[in-house]
């Protein structure tokens, strides 16, 4: 296993710079998730630690030697691609073995490495057979099983689940958390899926236009986002938002949005006269408070009832486990319970709490 550092890494490609000055440092054993829209830089990290990328500045080391000019097979790493760039003429066995026999170790040393690997993800009875005998799923697995028998001490996944469905999707997703309970290798992924990111990391890591916006632990940056990208990014249906200028009077501190509406604000979080934007997550909005809402559109899913709809000109989501007696059109009141509400300076988007 290993320790990753990157200090003041960037990447330009001519006069464009697409990473700016990365810091991270990744524990020994961690699993950590880099996770942004597309575009924003994760996967060019992800190919400079693995080697695949030149660093065009700052230190990058790996289990304590610096690795900016290692070639990738000194790295030792293994990574697992969106793509799972399995040999079709040759067995689940064969593609396995594929790095052991190119590395020319005995087929008595390798084996009992590919049969312990095979069990733990069930492929044990599918050696004999050719990729295009198994699903997509199964076939994710033979990749992982690949990066497994090389024991590395590093394991980078770059958006390996973006191919399956949504079933298989999720199945893989606890395989693949179970896989690095079991083995405690230092992992890195890469995801544009913060569902992925919220249910697998130790760590997250939210990317930004090549910048990290926040790090931390996956319900820590669900609770106290950062700074707006953050609030907007983690989260399904996405954060609430409402932007309007700070009033205090008799009433106590609210913030009022353009077309009159108010909603109550905690004391002291900001001061009048502002400009501030107020984030609620859907689930932690109740029924039957004093902001009026106007109900377009009601989404049943079963375990949870989505209402979209409008405060004033702005348009929210109500999430809810109950089955609301409403109808779309109707105008019904919501309650914003100060505790739940976040608060953020509009101009640089930075928490104000």
């Amino acid at each position: 296993m290993a320790a990753v550092q990157l200090n003041g890494i960037y990447k330009r490609y001519g006069d464009t710079q697409v990473v700016h000055g990365v810091d991270l440092d990744i524990e020994d054993g961690e699993f950590v998730v880099l996770v942004g829209p597309s575009g924003c830089g994760k996967t060019t990290v992800m190919r400079m630690i693995a080697g695949l990328e030149d660093i065009s500045g700052g230190d990058l080391t790996i289990g304590g030697t610096r690795a900016n000019a290692l070639p990738p097979q000194q790295r030792n790493i293994s990574m697992v691609f969106q793509s799972y760039a399995l040999y079709p003429h040759l067995s689940v066995y064969d593609n396995i073995a594929f790095g052991p026999r190119v590395r020319k170790e005995r087929e008595d040393g390798f084996k009992p490495r590919i049969e312990a690997a095979a069990k733990m993800l069930n492929l044990s009875g599918y050696l004999e057979r050719l990729p295009r005998a198994l699903s997509g799923g199964q076939r994710q697995r033979v990749a992982m099983g690949r990066a497994v028998v090389r024991e590395p001490a590093l394991f980078l996944f770059d958006e390996p689940l973006s191919n399956l469905d949504a079933k298989l999707r999720v199945q893989m997703r606890t395989e693949i958390k179970a896989l690095h309970q079991r083995l405690r290798n230092t992992v890195v992924y890469v995801t544009h899926d913060q569902i992925e990111a919220m249910t697998m990391a130790d760590r997250i890591v939210v990317m930004n236009a090549g910048r990290i916006e926040q790090i931390g632990r996956p319900l820590d940056l669900y609770d106290k986002p950062g700074n707006l990208f953050v609030a907007s990014f983690l989260g399904s249906p996405s954060m609430n938002f409402a932007e309007g200028t700070v009033m205090s009077d008799a009433r106590g501190t609210a913030l009022v949005l353009e077309d009159g509406v108010r909603i109550a604000l905690p004391e002291g979080k900001a001061q009048a006269g502002a400009r501030v934007t107020v984030g609620v997550r859907p689930e932690h909005i109740e029924a039957g408070g004093d902001v009026p809402f106007n109900v377009d559109v009601i989404e049943p899913t079963g375990a949870e009832t989505h209402l979209y709809g409008k405060i004033g000109e702005t348009t929210w989501c109500v999430t809810t486990r109950a089955r609301p007696d409403v109808s779309p059109g109707q105008r019904t009141a919501l309650g914003l319970p100060l505790a739940h509400l976040h608060l953020f300076d509009t101009e640089s988007g930075k928490r104000l709490d």
